[in-house]
Formats: C-alpha cells, structure tokens, sequence
C-alpha cells in the first residue's frame, strides 16, 4: 500500500470509493449524497484549494481523504478535513487512521496552520484532534451536530480564537453537510 496525491484523473475512481463506502454505512441516501460531494470536488481537486490525497494497493484507490481551504478574514492557513472513505473490504485495519496521518503530515509541510473536520469524535480523537468550540472557530454553516466540530494545531501552537466566520469551498456552501 502507497500513499499519494490523487488528481482530477481519479475522479471516477473516488466516486465509486465514496458512494459505495457511504452507502454500506449510512444507506443508499446518504451514499448518493457523498459520492456526489466526492464527484463535485474531485473535479475540482487543484491541490490547493481542494487536495486529495489517497491510499493504492496493486493500482486501485482503497482509501481517499479530501482537504479544502477555508478561508477567513486573517491570513491564517487553515483546511477541512472531510469527507474520508476506505473500502469496506480493508475497514479495521487502520489505513483510515494512516491515511489521516499522511494528509495531515503533508499538510503541515505545506505550512498549514490548523486542520477541522466535522465528524465522530470517537473516529477523530485517536487522529489528534479535539473538540473545537464555536466559541474559538466557527464553522461556516450551521452545525447539525456541534460536538463533531474538531480541531487540530499543527503548528504545536494552541488554537487561536478566529472571531470571523470562514468561507467554505462551493461544494461544502450547502447545510446538509453541516
């Protein structure tokens, strides 16, 4: 297994991952709306605003991680991590967690300041990141399900409070992500 970047070229492949992984988990409804999120930004993916970074075994896509840009008044780096899939057939065998890892490793070497993901803290907690209160950063939309709002410095530097509400990449400016 190799970590890598993943391009626009592997948008198919990543729609497949996300709907089919979305839809063992949480129903055909909601694997139809992920994997459209996952089609929408992969053919986007610029690896600046939109990265995606995946996890190949024998020249298939078995995992794949997206981070967008947020932005804020400030000049701050700041990316979401959302959505993440691995095939059901490797679930358990931690290659969401090293592919979380690996993402979050080339992010800080890209000199980004903090990533946020908005999901289960159970998931999320074992990756490094911490309850996030609105208080200190605000989502960009609306939260459903305030406690999976999460953060994580990666500068070693404690969480600023950012007192602007930040601008999301157009395909997560819709509140059934949120």
């Amino acid at each position: 297994m190799n970590q890598t970047i993943l391009t626009q070229n592997s948008k198919e492949e990543v729609t497949t991952l996300f709907t089919a992984v979305f839809t063992a988990s949480e129903g055909e409804k909601e694997g139809r709306l992920i994997g459209n999120l996952a089609s929408e930004l992969s053919s986007r993916t610029d690896n600046q605003e939109i990265v995606c970074f995946g996890t190949q075994e024998e020249g298939s896509t078995i995992g794949a991680i997206f981070f967008t840009r947020l932005r804020f008044n400030e000049s701050t780096q700041i990316y979401m991590l959302a959505p993440v899939a691995v095939s059901t057939k490797y679930q358990g065998k931690g290659i969401g967690q090293a592919l979380i890892h690996y993402g979050l490793s080339e992010m800080k070497n890209r000199s980004v300041a903090m990533v946020i993901t908005y999901g289960d803290p159970a998931f999320y907690n074992k990756a490094g990141f911490q309850p996030l209160p609105e208080e200190i950063i605000q989502a960009p939309l609306r939260l459903s399900m305030p406690e999976g709002w999460l953060g994580q410095s990666l500068t070693g530097e404690a969480i600023p409070m950012i007192h602007d509400r930040p601008r999301c990449v157009k395909e997560f400016n819709n509140p059934v992500y949120w």
